[in-house]
Parts: C-alpha cells; structure tokens; sequence
C-alpha cells in the first residue's frame, strides 16, 4: 500500500471533516473517541475550517493524514499543545509543556500494515520539533487493549494516571506517555 503522510492544510477542511464522520461512524469509536457522530454532524463549517487552518499554522495543533496517490485519505492523528495551566481533556489542567496526540483513525483496509505507526510517528516527531514539549501523551479506553498495544509499540508507557471516561462510568481512560529524552 503506497501513501504519503502530510499536515491538513486549510483547503483540506471538507476532506477533514469526512474522515472525521468515517472514525466516528466505526464500529469500536464509542471505545476511541469521546466526541459522537451526532456531535461532530452538527458542527457548522467555520469549526471545520478553523481547525483545518491551525493545522496548516502549526502552533497550537497539528493534524496529519495519510493520503494514496489516488487523493482517498486512509488514516487520520491530530496532536494538540497543552501548556501549564491550559485546560485539558477530562478537565484537568497542564502541569508541563506537552503535545496531546488524539483522533487516532486508520480505515478498516488499511489496519495491520503500519500506517497507524507512521500516523502516531508523525504526531510525535512534529511534538518533539516544538523545543519546549516536554512530554507527548495520549488516552485509551481501557477496554481498547489493541489501541494501547499500537501505542505502546510506538514507545509511549503507562504513566499511572487514569480518568473516568466521561458519561462511560464506570470505565476509565489510561494516560500512555513518552518523555523528552
């Protein structure tokens, strides 16, 4: 399978957005991600595009896609910066400079040949080229044993934290990280 990994640019919105609705309608997204398909329906374009462009500046977030030759983009992985005394997911707040790797998706036809690992490289390596990350992490159900088996392949450990997956209790979501060597 040939593909090229690259950053979502602003004009890359609409294809975004539809990769976003395709990981959501999949049938383990309830175990994946925390945001519905009802949710992410209603979002209004301006959302879209907004996103898409802070992709394409950089600085705040960063999506990446893997994309055939033919234009159909296979996966998806967005990482966002959280810095000290930013508000994070599941309402907690930076204690340190980090990336926050989400949005993992790879379609169902692309699984097992590696494009996840190179989605979740590109996530880190981008995180590590910011020179005050300190930390890149990420949160998987605990119930979504494959995920973490991807993720801890690609180096990230358990690093003690775990949350209660909101309006999923009594489940929870398990912090994997990786430190700034």
């Amino acid at each position: 399978m040939t593909y090229t990994i690259k950053t979502v640019r602003h004009e890359d919105w609409p294809k975004a957005k539809e990769i976003r609705l395709a990981a959501l309608r999949d049938p383990v997204a309830r175990l994946a991600f925390l945001e519905t398909l009802e949710q992410a329906v209603a979002r209004p374009d301006d959302f879209w595009q907004g996103r898409a462009q802070a992709s394409a500046e950089g600085t705040s977030l960063r999506q990446f896609v893997a994309e055939r030759a033919d234009g159909e983009w296979l996966g998806t992985v967005t990482a966002r910066v959280e810095l000290p005394g930013d508000d994070t997911a599941f309402g907690q707040t930076a204690e340190v400079p980090q990336t926050h790797v989400i949005g993992v998706y790879v379609q169902s036809a692309a699984r097992g040949t590696g494009l996840a690992e190179r989605l979740v490289g590109a996530a880190v390596q981008w995180s590590w080229s910011l020179p005050s990350i300190e930390r890149v992490r990420l949160h998987v159900h605990e119930d979504n044993a494959r995920a973490e088996a991807l993720y801890r392949k690609v180096g990230f450990e358990r690093s003690g934290n775990t949350v209660l997956v909101p309006g999923d209790v009594p489940f929870h979501e398990i912090e994997l990280a990786i430190a700034r060597s």
